[in-house]
């Protein structure tokens, strides 16, 4: 009788949820920054979205699709010390799905802007950002359209597809493809880390980019479409050599797909 009775609550509890409208709820809010703005985001599940404009404000939004905002449901906190922004959302982790439930957060910032993002499950995407950045995502794929500076993106399982010109270029996967296009004027502050655990790698070069390769698959080609001076020769699987004679460590590491250097 009391499964019975549980079953039935459950039925209930489920049809008056198909019944009723979908919730959604919108949170906002401007910070007023000065010269050196600094953004960090922390959410447990959401997709986080970037871009940079002719602002002097920070302005945040955070969308949502099935669930309410407030401490019960998708909780919004925020601080503002000086310049620096922290902006953290925490959505409840249920164990089963009802429904079409997202999370989305949107950020206009200044292109300036040095910014640390971090979502446990949903994909990230920045767009025209010049200050150092770094983009961690646990489960999902990342996205960076002219970008400017220092970049750090990781993804524990998503593809990376990144268009900008670097000075530090800083690039992890657990499990997808990886995808640079590096702009000219372009430079290598320090050595630059592509690395992708299961997945191809390519990257755009333009002419003259100069750097020592070292780059490694374990299972599949690599090919160097750019001017090369080896020792040793170039073996299928591992390339050590000099790209434009030479200069800061581009190390290039898949464990199972091929590594593509092309002239951009």
């Amino acid at each position: 009788m009391f499964k019975m009775f549980k079953a039935i609550s459950w039925a209930c509890a489920l049809g008056a949820m198909a019944a009723s409208p979908m919730l959604a709820d919108e949170w906002s809010k401007t910070f007023s920054v000065g010269t050196a703005p600094e953004l960090r985001i922390e959410t447990s599940d959401a997709n986080v979205t970037l871009r940079a404009g002719n602002v002097k404000t920070i302005e945040a939004r955070v969308y949502t699709s099935g669930w309410k905002i407030g401490p019960l449901d998708v909780h919004v906190t925020d601080h503002q010390t000086g310049d620096r922004v922290e902006i953290e959302v925490k959505v409840p982790q249920l164990h089963f799905n009802l429904g079409n439930r997202w999370v989305k957060i949107e950020v206009q910032v200044p292109s300036t802007t040095k910014a640390d993002v971090h979502t446990g499950d949903g994909n990230v995407r920045a767009d025209e950002l010049r200050g150092q950045t770094r983009l961690v995502t646990h489960d999902g794929n990342i996205d960076v359209e002219g970008f400017e500076g220092a970049l750090e993106a990781s993804s524990g399982d998503g593809h990376i597809r990144v268009r900008g010109k670097f000075n530090v270029l800083n690039l992890r996967s657990g499990d997808g493809n990886i995808d640079a296009q590096v702009a000219p004027g372009s430079h290598m502050a320090a050595g630059w880390t592509v690395h992708t655990g299961d997945g191809g790698v390519t990257l755009h070069l333009p002419d003259g980019f100069a750097a020592n390769l070292d780059a490694h698959t374990g299972d599949g080609r690599i090919t160097v479409d750019l001017p090369l001076t080896t020792e040793g020769g170039i073996k299928e699987d591992s390339v050590s050599g000099r790209l434009n004679g030479g200069g800061q460590v581009l190390t290039v590491r898949t464990g199972d797909g091929s590594v593509h250097l092309t002239r951009l």
